[in-house]
């Protein structure tokens, strides 16, 4: 339950050392840059716009290059390959792919030159195929394309848009040119479209027979050749073979490449991580000798970074407190079992100044309500073997993917617990099979007693200990809000908005225990309380609201609109109340996980005994409960958030920090083995 110190560190060295200054302080990770600097006269900044450009392209080829590889050489991954998280190299491994960085660029650039060579080849097939197609109707044809015809005949080589027969053709010609004689016309082809057509007439009367067809929709083809159609089909069809080999032949050029993975890997996470370093470059006040760099480290690794510059360079390092105006960015510390649940309180706003962390707190809760949301034990197993085999697999694995998958490993314990406690196993499942297929007379307890009570038997039990939970939850909640309370010394606001709240609260609640309603709802017997609890709640609650009605508007002098503003707080209590039922999705989401596995296992054995009802067992089984685990594990998930991000933070969380974002080795591929301070 910590938020890390931070500290400003300022670093003024010698310009000659900058880059190096820069390249030590990316590789320790520990610093975010903010320049702190308020007069900058005589300083200027460097453009290094052009220069981080020119860094970030080259990653980008070398990513490219990759996209290529794996195009035409895939890598053999497995399902779960994601779950890997990046390569660990050694900085000596790191330093030898670098000092191979331009042939490795090389490399790039061929790959990248095949890659577009592929590509116009494919191209030009798909041209030459157009081609090809354009050619189809004319095969018949036995002369070129661009044929004219004879000295004295004149060859009109086209087509109508549309379908004719050489009756409507010569009707055509007939018609509008009746004086023309000597007119042929041979069909070539014909679709649902268009009709192709040799039109043979004198020379000397072709313009005209021209312009007759022209009227029923006649045209010259857009595509001309000095081949029989036939025989130019044949050389396209044996070009497109030759761009083919071509292709083949790139092909085999970039599988061949296929070794240099690693390395393109390697070269591109070293130009993003010098793209990076040019980036705050840029940001970094410059004098003609000097250089100024600012930034927040946090308190422990503050002095790791004042002992590594001064030990390998002549510069002045100055550590300072953070200022009070002054809003430092945001690191979380905690046990392993609390940082499981960082993500949730991330996924909310990180704490801001004067806030606590609440994850300590929260990550027990969480775990909680999640498993008793589930509450079964089977499912539960499941979850954990999951979770614990997938983190000891991929040790590598992405650092946010670990603690969200630690979490459900948790919280599958927590929904094992549960599910013994309730004697949920696959909700009924080995009473329906002991029943159905070994006969046996199960009893209403079932083959494998709940340690504490069968929820689907006894909701109400359930319901008042979700309240329970629920009243327990809120009321911690209402604490730590006091805790930051008491921590900034507002002593009065801790007596007035956390104190009088405690007392007016605790006094309603023991004015409940005594009461029908509530004898009724928990099966209680009337009287078990005794007259005392009754006669303090309603000392205690009268105090209290007295309490709110004169404190809560404590800060306006105005004493109307001071009484006015403590009734609207008392009223505010059917907030409490509508947090509280809130906690009744507890019961609903337990219910329903075992209602659900119930009905499943009711369905699988309505194929009775033998061996197809076996089968059909089988089946209905896996499937169903993959599905109702599936579902309410989602359910599970989005409802305990709910409880925490809404009723609990509600209570005294805001968020709203800034996450801390350290100038590091920020990489795509591998992490360079270096020693980490945090």
């Amino acid at each position: 339950m910590a938020v890390l110190q931070m500290q400003r560190v300022s670093i003024c060295a010698l310009k000659k050392d900058r880059k190096s200054i820069l390249e030590r302080l990316q590789s320790m990770g520990v610093m975010e840059v903010s320049q702190g600097l308020e007069d900058e006269r005589g300083f200027e900044k460097q453009d290094t716009q052009g220069t981080r450009i020119l860094f970030e392209k080259k990653a980008s080829s070398a990513d490219q290059a990759l996209e290529i590889l794996q195009e035409y050489a895939p890598e053999k991954t497995s399902f779960l390959s994601s779950l890997e998280g990046k390569a660990l190299i050694e900085k000596e491994k790191y330093a030898e792919s670098i000092s191979k960085k331009e042939d490795i660029m090389n490399v790039v650039s061929d790959l990248v030159g095949w890659q577009k060579e592929i590509a116009e080849c494919r191209a030009n097939i798909q041209k030459t195929e157009n081609q090809i197609e354009a050619l189809s109707p004319w095969l018949s044809l036995d002369v070129p394309m661009n044929f004219e015809g004879t000295g004295s005949v004149k060859a009109l080589i086209g087509s109508f848009s549309s379908v004719m027969t050489l009756e409507e053709i010569y009707t055509l010609t007939a018609e509008h040119a009746p004086d023309v004689e000597g007119v042929d016309v041979t069909i070539l082809s014909s679709d649902r479209d268009s009709t192709y057509v040799v039109v043979l007439c004198l020379r000397e009367q072709a313009e005209l027979v021209e312009n007759v067809l022209r009227q029923g929709g006649f045209a010259r083809p857009s595509q001309l050749c000095d081949e029989i159609p036939k025989v130019e089909q044949e050389n396209l069809t044996a070009e497109i073979g030759l761009l083919e080999k071509q292709i083949e032949v790139c092909q085999n050029h970039i599988k061949e490449c296929a070794d240099k993975r690693a390395q393109l890997r390697v070269i591109s996470d070293y130009f993003r991580t010098r793209a990076q370093k040019y980036e705050v470059l840029g940001t970094i006040p410059q004098s003609e000798k000097t250089f100024l760099i600012s930034g927040y480290v946090p308190k422990k690794a503050a002095n790791a970074v004042k002992k590594a510059m001064e030990e390998n360079y002549d510069l002045v390092v100055e550590i300072e407190e953070i200022k009070e105006e002054e809003e430092a960015p945001v690191v979380l510390s905690n046990n392993g079992f609390s940082e499981s649940v960082e993500g949730v309180l991330e996924s909310y706003g990180l704490p801001k100044k004067g806030e606590v962390d609440p994850t300590f707190i929260m990550s027990f809760f969480y775990v909680f309500f999640f498993g008793l949301m589930l509450s079964d034990a089977a499912y539960g197993l499941v979850i954990f073997l999951a979770c614990f085999i997938a983190i000891k697999k991929f040790p590598r694995m992405e650092r946010g993917m670990y603690k969200s998958l630690k979490m459900f490993m948790y919280c599958g314990l927590s929904t094992l617990v549960w599910g013994v406690l309730f004697g949920g196993y696959f909700g009924d499942a080995i009473d329906v099979v002991a029943r159905t297929f070994f006969h046996v007379d199960v009893p209403s307890t079932g083959l494998i007693k709940a340690v504490w009570f069968v929820p689907l038997n006894d909701p109400m039990r359930l319901l008042m200990y979700s309240m329970l939970f629920g009243v327990i939850h809120l009321f911690m909640g209402l604490g730590i809000k006091g805790y930051m309370l008491a921590k900034e010394k507002q002593y009065m606001d801790f007596f007035c908005d956390v104190i009088i709240w405690y007392v007016f609260l605790i006094g309603l609640i023991l004015m409940l225990l005594p009461s029908s309603i509530f004898a009724s709802i928990s099966q209680i017997p009337a009287g078990t309380f005794p007259p005392a609890v009754s006669v303090t709640g309603k000392v205690m609650a009268i105090a209290g609201a007295v309490g709110l009605l004169l404190m809560s508007g404590r800060a306006n002098k105005n004493v109307a609109l001071r009484l006015a503003l403590g009734a609207y707080d008392i009223y505010n209590v059917t907030g409490w109340l509508s947090d509280v039922l809130s906690y009744s999705r507890l019961l609903a989401l337990g219910l329903a996980t075992g209602v659900i596995a119930s009905v499943v296992n009711q369905m699988g054995s309505m194929l009775g005994d033998g061996i197809l009802g076996a089968i059909g067992f089988i089946v209905v089984f896996i499937i169903g409960h993959t599905l109702n685990l599936a579902i309410n594990l989602l359910g599970a998930y989005v409802h305990t958030n709910r409880l925490q991000f809404v009723e609990f933070f509600g209570k005294f969380y805001e968020g709203g920090g800034k996450p801390f974002n350290p100038f590091k080795l920020t990489t795509k591929y591998v992490d360079v083995k270096e020693e980490t301070y945090l």
